[in-house]
């Protein structure tokens, strides 16, 4: 088996399918209302037939091929204007931290929120998150735009543009997402997958990306070690994008301070979510990642 196919097994693409009828992508426009975007003129254009689920539109079955079959089928017609769904991958070395590290888990949901955007006829883009100075007297925080992959048939691509990607040096994420929406031609599904363990002004880009349309889906994956740490004793830590070392004592109160300022992130980023509509997952990375993509769908905040 590849590696670009583990990031999806057969039981979590199972899981996908019963999902991802609940799946709702769309844009949103810079004031209260939302859209789903459209193409001037033309007109909606059948796309596939799917099984019938409880609760489905019965205006939507395909009485014709029910005669044929005994089953029970719907329409699916490609919307005028498909979306695209965009996944912003922090790439930073911090990333590279937990058991199993924080990267894998972010590449594996990355694949499953990429799949329920393809199985639905959407399209999905991997973005990848890196520091590369100034280019055109613009900050760049983008390493790599992958090209954007449509439909069931982009799936393979996409697994691949996932596999390739490794954790190393810093990541400016407030940086990373001013490029994204610089680049944009139009606003989509913003999924934004990171640790969010940065010191730049993180949520102020977001709220430029909601300003632009974008639809924001933020995943904070994190270690169970950095959300419950249990360190005591003097240790030499090593900042993993930086190299930078500093020496600390861990006694109860440099934990509780820890927790309290880690506390504060999440915080914030919930705050941020519910004020402009958003969703928040926080993702452990020993948790199974079928409750997370469950709680993506439902457009929870954690």
């Amino acid at each position: 088996m590849t590696q670009s196919m583990t990031l999806l097994e057969p039981e979590f693409v199972r899981e996908l399918e019963a999902l991802r009828r609940r799946m709702d992508i769309r844009a949103r426009s810079g004031g209260a209302g939302e859209h789903v975007a459209r193409r001037k003129g033309g007109s909606a254009e059948f796309e596939e037939h799917r099984p019938y689920a409880p609760g489905d539109d019965l205006r939507r079955i395909d009485w014709l091929a029910y005669a044929r079959t005994g089953e029970p089928v719907l329409k699916q017609f490609r919307a005028e204007e498909d979306m695209l769904v965009r996944l912003v991958m922090d790439a930073s070395a911090s990333l590279g931290f937990g058991d199993p590290p924080k990267h894998d888990v972010a590449r594996r949901l990355a694949a499953a929120f990429g799949y329920l955007a393809l199985a639905g006829s959407q399209r999905a883009q991997v973005l990848v998150g890196r520091d590369y100075g100034r280019s055109q007297g613009r900050e760049v925080g983008l390493g790599r735009m992958n090209t954007p992959r449509r439909g069931r048939g982009g799936l393979g691509g996409l697994l691949s543009d996932l596999s390739t990607i490794e954790p190393e040096g810093p990541v400016n994420i407030s940086r990373v997402l001013d490029d994204v929406v610089r680049r944009s031609t139009r606003p989509g599904m913003l999924v934004v997958l990171s640790d969010f363990l940065d010191s730049g002004p993180v949520t102020s880009a977001l709220s430029r990306a909601r300003a632009a349309g974008h639809d924001v889906f933020l995943v904070q994956v994190i270690s169970r070690a950095e959300l419950e740490p249990d360190f005591e004793g003097d240790y030499a830590l090593v900042d993993a994008e930086t190299g930078a070392a500093v020496d600390v004592t861990m006694d109860a109160a440099a934990v509780d301070a820890y927790v309290l300022r880690f506390a504060g992130l999440v915080e914030e980023l919930r705050a941020w979510a519910r004020k402009h509509g958003a969703c928040y997952v926080r993702a452990v990375t020993d948790e199974p990642l079928e409750d997370v993509v469950r709680r993506f769908v439902a457009r929870t905040v954690d």
